[in-house]
């Protein structure tokens, strides 16, 4: 992103915005004072180990859970997300770790899964598979993806290829904002590589991109701001320019928590016991 189009994208309001979000269930606190910003063109990556609170996080972006406190903002617009269709309907589109796709349909038929198009009125309505089908094709091929055939059960895809078809859905029905839960997770270096890419293609074509990882080398890759969680805080915030890698991962790590227990595991000195 250029200067000129950071300082444009910095003056509108953003996306979405958490400033201070807390959530709590019962006594147990899954959030405590949490802020996250989510620009347009711009990856906003959420890094932290299990437990650290990234799935509540994603609840409430996604409109499946309330927040308790704080506040939570949709283009400038404070607002409480009622439920999942409700985010939707405000642009958000959430990809979530096990895609919730119907393996044996094929792909066409998942992509337009709850949005069928018809033709024909009446007792004559049916879908139109036609128009679905190189809809499909289409919406594909401009994200980069060139599928061999959309006929084909999606459950006979990679994990990465059904990771792209997701995100190619999102962009295909206007999300303004989508959230990848784990997309590389289960995913070997190669596949989670192209996934990498239509990730960066989603934020190319203008999203805001929140993708949550407990990988910081995948984040590095391709993230404009880096927000670590532990045990539901946040335990940093940084920007692209003013992070390495090599800290991103300390952190990650435990950072002082991780040196500690080195200490701790290290060999005491001295000589070696005779055999």
């Amino acid at each position: 992103m250029t200067t000129e189009a950071r300082t444009a994208t910095e003056a509108r309001p953003p996306l979405v915005e958490l400033d201070g979000v807390s959530k709590y269930y019962g006594n147990i606190r899954a959030l405590e004072g949490v802020s996250l910003r989510v620009d347009a063109g711009a990856i906003t990556c959420v890094l932290g180990d299990n437990g650290a609170g990234k799935s509540t996080l994603i609840k409430i972006v996604a409109g499946l859970h309330r927040h308790d406190a704080g506040t939570f903002r949709v283009e400038g617009e404070e607002l409480t997300l009622g439920s999942p269709r409700e985010a939707l309907d405000r642009g958000i589109a959430t990809v979530y770790q096990d895609l919730a796709v119907v393996p044996l349909m094929p792909v066409w038929r998942n992509f337009f899964l709850g949005s069928e198009p018809t033709r024909g009125k009446g007792p004559f309505k049916r879908l139109d598979v036609a128009l679905m089908r190189e809809t499909t094709r289409t919406a594909l091929l401009r994200m980069g993806i060139d599928l061999r055939d959309v006929d084909q059960p999606i459950g006979t895809l990679s994990g990465g290829e059904r990771q792209c078809v997701a995100i190619a859905r999102a962009v295909h029905f206007g999300a303004k904002v989508l959230v990848l839960d784990e997309p590389t997770a289960a995913l070997g270096v190669k596949q989670s590589g192209v996934v990498l890419k239509y990730v960066a293609a989603a934020r190319d074509e203008g999203l805001g991109v929140v993708l949550i990882t407990h990988n910081p080398h995948h984040a590095y890759l391709v993230g404009d701001r880096f927000v670590l969680l532990k045990r539901g805080v946040t335990a940093g915030s940084h920007t692209k320019n003013s992070v390495t890698l090599d800290e991103l991962t300390r952190q990650m790590a435990g950072g002082s928590e991780l040196e500690d227990l080195r200490h701790e595991l290290e060999r005491p000195a001295g000589p070696p016991s005779a055999s």
